[in-house]
This record gives C-alpha cells, sequence and structure tokens, in this order.
C-alpha cells in the first residue's frame, strides 16, 4: 500500500509504501516523480521519500493521475493519513480562493467600509487603494506590486483588516529599515493597537512568540535563523504573513527562500508586497507565486499568466507624478585606462564562456567577483590599486598617475556645479570605496554618505543613517549624499529636498536602480517638479552592456506588470566644450552572454 503522511516536525510531505509492493509499477512513477520534484527531495529508506510539503501540494494533479490511471483504491492500494488529509484540505479551500481570483471576486464598496469600520481602520483609501483592497481583501492571498509612494503599508494593513477575524495575528517578514515604517502606519490606520513586536535577537525570539503577540515583523536574514521557531508558532495559531519587498525571495537554495517557502502551508492567509517584483527575470516571480499559491503548479513559461489575477498595481501615472527627466552623459576613457580596460576585458570574456558552459548556482560567483572589478575600474581607476594581482602593475600605476578617471572628475565637477545653482544632489555608487571617497572629496559642499557600513540609529547622532538623512534634509550647508544602492535604495524618502541625483556607476540589479531612482521621485512631488536623474558612462566600455541589460529587463517587467510607464532609457546628453576634458552585481544569463558578445568573445 502506498501511505501519503505529513510530518509535523518538519512539514515534510512523507510517502511510503510495503516491500511487497516496491516493485509495482505505480509505486516506481511515484516515486521517481518524488524524486525529481525538487532538489529537496530524500529517499529515507528502501520504501519511503520526503519532500517539502509546498513541493507536495503542487504535485496534486499528477498523483491524481497516476491513481486514476492505475484505477487505484482507497484503503486498499493507498492511504492518505488523517494528518495529510486535514493540509489536503487547506490547499483545496486555498485553491478555489484562486479559481475565484481569475473570476474577479471582489468586495463591495459597502463590504469593504463594513469590514474596514468592524476591525477599527481609521485611515481613508485613495481611489487606488481602495480598488486594490476590493481584490485583496477578497483573496486568501495575492500581490500588491505598487510602486514606492503609493501606500502598500497601508494597503497590507487594510487588506488584513478585511481578511482577519477578531484576535487573528500578523506577522511580517520585511527588510530591516522598514521596521520603523510598519510601526508608524499601524499607529496610523489602527490606532490602539499596540505596535509591531520586532523578532530580531535568536536567543529571545522563542520567549517572545510564546507571549504571543498579535503584530510581529521581523528580518529575512533572522528570519533563516529562526525558521523552525516560526513554523511552530504558525502551525499552533491563525496567522496571516505578508512580504514586504518580496522580490528578496531568491530562486531555490537559497536559505530565506526555503524558509518562507517552508511555511508557505500555514499562515491562514498571504500578501507579498514589492514595486519590482520581477528585476532580473519572469524567474523571479516564481518564489514569490509559490508562496502563495504552492498548491498551483507553476514554472516560469506560465507564471506571469497565473500572477495576473491576484496581483493589483498602482503606477506613478496614476499617482500623477510629474515624468523623470533622464539624461546619460557619455565620457571617453583615459588613453592609458582605455589600455588597461583592453587587457581586463579579454580575461573577463574568458572567465563569462568559462561561466556559460557550468552548471549550477555557483557558476556566476566568481565571474560577479571580475565583472565588479571591471565596473570599479570604469567608475576609479585607483579601487584597483588595492587588488592583488594589480598592484605591482606598471600599467595600472601610469593610468592612475592620470587621475582616477574621468567619471569621477565630471561628477565631482558636476555636483559642485549643481550646487553653486543652490541644488541639492544625491550621488550613487555600488562600490563603498567610491562612495567614501567622494564624500570626502566633496566635503567642501558638506557632503554626507551612507553604505552598508553605516549603522541604524537615532537622528540625532549624525554619524547613523537615520543622522545622515536628517542633516541632508535640514542642514543648507550639506548639499550632497552619495550613497550606496544596496544600503539606501529602499526605506529613505528625498524627494522633498533634491530634484537630481547622479549615477556615477551601475550594476545589472534592475531592482536596486529603479528603488534608488524612487528616492526623490515619489508622491508628494507638485506638477511643475522637475526630477532629473544623470547616468554617467564611458563609451564603449561595460558601462553599455549595464544600461542596455537594465533596459530590457525594466522592459520585461513593465510588459508582466502591464505598466507602460516603467521606462528608464536616458537620453543622450549634446557635448559641450567645458565637458572636453573627461572626453553584488545582479548577475544573470542574459546579462553573461550580453557582457561576453561586448566584450568581444562572441555568445
Amino acid at each position: 500500500m502506498l501511505v501519503f503522511d505529513y510530518r509535523e516536525r518538519d512539514r515534510r510531505a512523507v510517502v511510503y509504501w510495503d516491500e511487497a509492493d516496491a516493485k509495482s509499477a505505480w509505486v516506481g512513477i511515484a516515486k521517481d516523480m518524488l524524486i525529481s520534484s525538487t532538489k529537496e527531495s530524500s529517499a529515507e529508506g528502501a520504501t519511503a521519500v520526503s519532500v517539502p510539503w509546498w513541493s507536495f501540494l503542487a504535485l496534486r494533479p499528477e498523483i491524481l493521475d497516476l491513481i486514476k490511471g492505475f484505477r487505484l483504491k482507497s484503503n486498499e492500494h493507498f492511504q492518505i493519513t488523517e494528518a495529510a488529509t486535514a493540509h489536503l484540505g487547506a490547499a483545496h479551500q486555498r485553491a478555489i480562493g484562486y479559481d475565484q481570483a481569475t473570476n474577479a471576486v471582489r468586495l463591495s464598496d459597502e463590504e469593504l467600509a463594513e469590514k474596514l469600520k468592524a476591525a477599527g481602520f481609521v485611515r481613508n483609501l485613495t481611489p487606488q487603494q481602495t480598488r486594490n483592497v476590493k481584490l485583496l481583501g477578497a483573496l486568501p492571498a495575492g500581490a500588491t506590486f505598487s510602486v514606492p509612494g503609493a501606500g502598500k503599508t497601508t494597503e497590507a494593513l487594510a487588506t488584513f483588516a478585511c481578511r482577519a477575524q477578531p484576535e487573528d495575528r500578523l506577522l511580517v517578514i520585511a527588510p530591516k529599515n522598514a521596521f520603523a515604517a510598519w510601526d508608524e502606519q499601524l499607529d496610523s490606520c489602527l490606532p490602539g493597537m499596540g505596535a509591531f513586536v520586532r523578532l530580531r535577537k535568536g536567543d529571545k525570539i522563542p520567549g517572545q512568540l510564546r507571549a504571543d503577540p498579535r503584530f510581529m515583523i521581523i528580518g529575512y536574514q533572522q528570519l533563516a535563523r529562526v525558521r523552525e521557531a516560526i513554523s511552530e508558532h504558525l502551525a499552533g495559531r491563525r496567522v496571516h504573513v505578508f512580504l514586504d519587498e518580496s522580490h528578496r525571495i531568491k530562486g531555490r537554495n537559497n536559505i530565506s527562500t526555503d524558509a518562507v517557502l517552508g511555511f508557505s502551508h500555514l499562515p491562514v492567509s498571504k500578501l507579498v508586497m514589492s514595486g519590482t517584483p520581477m528585476p532580473q527575470a519572469p524567474s523571479d516571480l516564481l518564489p514569490q507565486f509559490n508562496f502563495l499559491f504552492p498548491e498551483i503548479k507553476a514554472a516560469e513559461e506560465n507564471v506571469i499568466d497565473l500572477v495576473k489575477p491576484i496581483y493589483v498595481r498602482t503606477n506613478k501615472t496614476e499617482l500623477g507624478l510629474p515624468p523623470v527627466t533622464r539624461l546619460r552623459k557619455t565620457l571617453t576613457m583615459d588613453p592609458l585606462q582605455a589600455r588597461l580596460y583592453e587587457l581586463m576585458k579579454s580575461e573577463v570574456a574568458r572567465e563569462a564562456a568559462n561561466a556559460l558552459s557550468q552548471t549550477g548556482k555557483q557558476r556566476f560567483r566568481h565571474l560577479g567577483r571580475s565583472v565588479a572589478r571591471i565596473l570599479q575600474f570604469v567608475s576609479n581607476t585607483a579601487l584597483l590599486a588595492e587588488e592583488i594581482t594589480f598592484a605591482h602593475s606598471k600599467e595600472l600605476a601610469q593610468a592612475i598617475s592620470e587621475g582616477r578617471g574621468p567619471k569621477l572628475r565630471y561628477v565631482m565637477k558636476r555636483a559642485r556645479s549643481l550646487a553653486r545653482e543652490g541644488k541639492k544632489v544625491l550621488i550613487w555608487s555600488s562600490f563603498v570605496k567610491n562612495v567614501e571617497f567622494l564624500a570626502e572629496k566633496l566635503q567642501d559642499l558638506g557632503a554626507v554618505f551612507i553604505h552598508g557600513g553605516v549603522d541604524a540609529g537615532d537622528e540625532d547622532d549624525d554619524e547613523t543613517r537615520e543622522g545622515k538623512i536628517r542633516l541632508f534634509h535640514d542642514d543648507p550647508g550639506v548639499m550632497v549624499m552619495v550613497a550606496n544602492p544596496a544600503a539606501a535604495g529602499e526605506g529613505i524618502s528625498l524627494h522633498t529636498v533634491c530634484h537630481h541625483a547622479i549615477y556615477l556607476d551601475r550594476n545589472f540589479n534592475a531592482a536596486q536602480y529603479l528603488q534608488s531612482e524612487d528616492r526623490i521621485h515619489r508622491l508628494g512631488l507638485s506638477q511643475n517638479q522637475q526630477t532629473t536623474i544623470e547616468i554617467v558612462e564611458c563609451a564603449g566600455t561595460v558601462d553599455e552592456t549595464v544600461r542596455q541589460r537594465l533596459e530590457f529587463k525594466v522592459a520585461q517587467m513593465a510588459d508582466a506588470l502591464n505598466d507602460s510607464g516603467l521606462k528608464i532609457a536616458p537620453v543622450p546628453m549634446d557635448p559641450d566644450e567645458e565637458d572636453e576634458d573627461f572626453g553584488g552585481t545582479g548577475l544573470d544569463e542574459g546579462d553573461v552572454r550580453a557582457l561576453l558578445a561586448s566584450l568581444g568573445g562572441g555568445i
């Protein structure tokens, strides 16, 4: 007999069979189906296989076909244990919820108003938020992909108010820099409900969970460390789980992704939230959809269609934001810099070709370091001076003697020009040493900087992230902020004081780029306010490949989200006389192929 069981202690499906049936065709097919379904499958002795429960749920149609095809009879050829039956019943109800979404079953205006009032929700929703919550509130699981500034946190709390029964709990998984925003919005939307309990220290989290708080928030990295405690908590209570910046859960074999998917069948309802849900490719949507509906089988080829009935989006056009002016400044590398670049790019081309010939998640890791190095070199020649490979390079020494490169010279000159006009400027670079170097060289403009090494803290402390933001906001002597998109691309609003951003360099990470743009282009701008983004590139270099790949990825996302306003192509700046002197990379396979072609290595 074939037995389907749910193992509570590790939330896995366990399928086992009698030794007498081991040679049966249907047992062999079931075993092969389970083993090949996921890399996380595990043979447990000769007569059992286990897989994560969420993976098993996606196999239900195939298992049903197997049972029908071999005309297997319940309790004679197969058995479903009581524990498995309970979880399969819950999965069936969630699948019905997905079917309802495809038929656009929404709350009416009256139903929405009644549910929000009963829950104590007091904030007035915008027309776009009302439209979005009417769908999200009617679903067991859904997604809000609205742009920053559209009020996704308010939408999420309104959705919770619509879905929740009295005393239901809410767990939010979010980047640490978003914790404060959730506290603020909870107080504004559901006053008197208390605050989010921050699950931050691993040894204290079990005790915090035993206290059974109604509102909890935890970071993605911390979640991976305490996944068992969180899963146990979810298993015994009615908890709604929302993922903020949900694009942070990547492909399989990522510890945060595995943790989230491992308990995806336990929440009473779910929501994913991201303004950039597929920054690299449609495959970025897969773990997000798998979290929402593990019982619906999804693949890269159909995930966009599967997501369409269950997501909402408010775009920038609906917010009434004025358009962004994007400009591209193209410079010529210094002669010795260009000569050394030619030597470097041939080596990177060889590594790119080698990476494409390999398989597995490690194949781009070494290449990523080399791509970062060549991006660094184009932006700032001196960044390679400390690299062992180049420490004694005569060519590098000569290139450095020419200066740190045309891009840095241009950015510093441009920042001073804008400051003389009374305009504050935000300068972006992917590299910490660039961030610190620019802030040091622009101290005459009061420059402050933010990167991953700057701790969060009290805004009265000028050395903290919050303190530096306050200085840029409030101090008329602080005309420049230099920042790293990986550290400052989220959770910062600068649009009230700054309307000009300059990108010294960019990498292949489209989410970081889009989010960094939104620091100065978000809700609250007047219609006559011009926002300018300058992209600085060196001609004939990897900068051009990065631009082309970012434009391609954003165009893909715009098509999937039906958002015609999602475009980032910059307009070339006209050359002028005063510029004559200037003459974690997010890599995916498409980026590597484009890079290889641009470096002269073919496809």
